[in-house]
Parts: C-alpha cells; sequence; structure tokens
C-alpha cells in the first residue's frame, strides 16, 4: 500500500508537481491524490483520455502510434505520461492505460495494465501488469502500480 500523504508531503517538500493522464482509471488516480489536505501544492492536473482520439488531441500521443499499436502499449503510456507533465506544466507524470475487463478489448486481454512515469532531467519508466479480479480491482492495481513508481522516483531513486 503506498502511503499517499508521504508521497504528497515529500513532493510538497522538494516543490515538485505531478499531473496524470488517465485512460482505464478514468480519474481514479487524480482523485486518489486528492484525497490528501494540502494536495493543490503539488497536483497540476490531470487529463482523462478514455477514448483514443483524445490521447491525441489532449496528450498530445502520436496518432500514428495509437493507430499502429492501439491504446494498451507501453509507449503509448509512456507518450501519455510525458503528455500529462508537459500539458500540465508538472515536473512528474504519470500515465494509466490498459483493459479493466471483464472482457478482452481489440484482442487485449482484461487484467493487461501499463503504467507509466515521465520526470525531469528526461526520467522515464513504464511498468507491465497482468491482473486477476474485478473490473475495479484492475483499476485500483493500476493506481497502486502508477504511484508506486512516483514513490520510487522521488523517495527511493
Amino acid at each position: 500500500m503506498i502511503d499517499v500523504p508521504g508521497l504528497v508531503g515529500v513532493l510538497a517538500a522538494r516543490g515538485q508537481t505531478v499531473a496524470a493522464a488517465e485512460s482505464l482509471t478514468g480519474g481514479l488516480l487524480t482523485a486518489t491524490l486528492v484525497t490528501v489536505p494540502g494536495v493543490s501544492k503539488v497536483l497540476r492536473g490531470g487529463l482523462v483520455v478514455y477514448a483514443t482520439d483524445l490521447k491525441h488531441s489532449l496528450a498530445g500521443v502520436d496518432a500514428a502510434l495509437l493507430a499502429q499499436r492501439g491504446p494498451v502499449d507501453p509507449d503509448v503510456a509512456l507518450a501519455l505520461a510525458r503528455g500529462a507533465r508537459e500539458r500540465c506544466a508538472a515536473d512528474w507524470g504519470l500515465a494509466t492505460t490498459g483493459v479493466a475487463g471483464p472482457g478482452p478489448q481489440d484482442g487485449v486481454p482484461a487484467g493487461t495494465v501499463y503504467v507509466a512515469l515521465a520526470g525531469p532531467d528526461g526520467q522515464s519508466q513504464v511498468s507491465e501488469l497482468h491482473v486477476e479480479g474485478e473490473r475495479q480491482h484492475v483499476r485500483d492495481s493500476a493506481v497502486a502500480a502508477a504511484l508506486g513508481l512516483l514513490r520510487a522516483a522521488v523517495i527511493d531513486p
């Protein structure tokens, strides 16, 4: 379990900010952050880009990449994180994309998730998850994994 208040506190102490571009989590990642009092010092914003075309128009993901690989892809996740960081003028960008289920989407099995982090000085990381269980469990797992990437980058570099 991620200590979200502690993570927000570290970011605030460093004067750093975060933004998110979310697909399968539909705003849950940003909503998790805003449960912390004082998060306004840290959270710049969030983009809910559930529809594939919005990943391009709002988050800046290359349309050709989306056309070639689809929205559930590690490079798309990284592009979403970079887009959140750039478009919201944040130090850190987080992203979630995947298939929450219950069934597959475009041949991608339910529970396939990519989370990504983009940070200062070109720092980046993508994690692939294969989560079994109900839709909400898949979404919760994606949020925890994305926050885990941020925690690892700012607390345990």
